[in-house]
């Protein structure tokens, strides 16, 4: 009797095809994420923005170049196939909660960094879930929920000057083939590279990351980003 060989160990490098997903932002007329869904439909993507308010996500869209349509952020989670949320810590729980159904069984992409600021500067808040992914995987037990996009600056996505935006990006998850999907959609922005960065248990510290970030840019007057070597 023969013993069945093991599989091959997955290419890392390998990734999906995802330019045909549909990409949806919650909070999507805010600073990050306008800027991030300006990137996704310059690189081609059809992008839904969503907000609180549907009309004010239409008149963003109307000004975007691309594919981008404005709605409810209801509308928006029903529409796309990857969804990333980009909304303010204070409304993270309750804006997931209201959504979990239209979610269910997407690619949710969480990118909020709870942070809060004294004089001092930027400081993570405590989490009782962790941090802030691991609060939406609790909040949408049947989503694909992925951490990504925390170390982005707003400023550097907005700037119509920039073509490119030389950074990596740090994916967390627990589901290989939803992290795989976010960092090949990182990687359609020209200069950004997609790089797992483990179970999405250790999502607390990268998003407490960004306030070492935000010191940074202020002392240097920066966008500082993350490179990671080696791979």
């Amino acid at each position: 009797m023969t013993t069945p060989s093991a599989s091959p160990a997955r290419d890392p490098h390998d990734l999906p095809d995802v330019r045909a997903v549909t990409v949806g932002v919650l909070g999507g007329t805010g600073e990050q994420g306008r800027g991030l869904a300006r990137r996704f439909a310059l690189a081609g993507c059809d992008v839904v923005l969503g907000s609180r308010d549907a009309h004010r996500a239409a008149q963003v869209a109307a000004d975007m170049p691309g594919r981008v349509r404005g709605m409810s952020n209801h509308d928006c989670a029903a529409a796309a196939e990857i969804v990333i949320v980009a909304v303010p810590w204070d409304g993270h729980a309750d804006l997931l909660r209201s959504l979990q159904s239209s979610l269910a069984e997407r690619i949710v992409v969480d990118c909020v960094n709870p942070l809060g600021f004294d004089k001092q500067g930027a400081f993570a808040l405590a989490v009782s879930e962790g941090s802030a992914a691991e609060q939406a995987a609790a909040l949408l037990p049947d989503s694909r929920v992925v951490a990504a996009f925390h170390h982005i600056s707003a400023v550097l996505l907005l700037d119509e000057s920039v073509d490119r935006i030389d950074t990596d990006v740090l994916v967390l998850g627990d589901d290989r083939e939803a992290t795989d999907a976010v960092q090949a959609l990182t990687g359609l922005i020209p200069g950004m590279r997609g790089v797992y960065g483990g179970r999405l248990r250790n999502a607390g510290q990268v998003e407490a990351f960004t306030a070492n970030l935000i010191s940074m840019n202020r002392r240097y007057r920066a966008h500082a980003g993350v490179r990671i070597t080696d791979i």
